[in-house]
């Protein structure tokens, strides 16, 4: 039996242990991320990724919990996750750390939706964290923290979006 199957069996949502293996998978990517780009801080940049880094283990912490209340294996982390770009100076380091957060956000987005009771409280608490500190690192917010559709640089035109029908009005 696998363990979606299981905890469909115990009358769970298999969609919710999916989700808060992702949101696991992404806090190891994060706390990975965080321990590269602080070597690249000084001062208050670093104090402020460190304590992300903090927040992103007790995270993970959590969700390894979680997982396993769930019926689940907890997804291990990877040895090394690949960056999307060098991080040589400080600037990069915090261009990475909004990068991390906005990725964070996007799956426990996801995990909002998949799940119930005290766990989604969690999740958006988890998402207004990680939404509060891209802002910050980027100076700037986005209307749907944790929806990549909305969160783009250049809006679209998303007319079509707006119907019910699909139909571009």
């Amino acid at each position: 039996m696998t363990e979606v199957t299981a905890t469909a069996a115990r009358g769970e949502d298999p969609g919710t242990l999916r989700a808060a293996q992702a949101a696991l998978a992404a806090e190891h990517a994060a706390v990975y991320g965080y321990g590269v780009l602080g070597g690249r801080l000084e001062g208050r940049p670093r104090t402020d990724a460190t304590a992300a880094h903090d927040a992103h283990r007790a995270r993970r912490d959590a969700l390894v919990r979680t997982v396993r209340d769930l019926g689940g294996t907890p997804v291990a982390a990877d040895a090394a996750y690949a960056l999307p770009f060098p991080v040589s100076d400080p600037s990069a380091a915090l261009r990475l750390a909004a990068v991390i957060e906005d990725r964070v956000a996007g799956v426990y987005s996801d995990l909002v939706r998949a799940a119930r009771g005290p766990l989604r409280s969690q999740a958006a608490g988890a998402l207004r964290e990680a939404a509060v500190r891209a802002a910050r690192l980027r100076g700037s917010g986005v209307a749907f923290p944790g929806l990549a559709e909305k969160a783009s640089a250049e809006p679209a035109d998303t007319t079509a979006e707006a119907g019910a029908t699909g139909v571009p009005h």
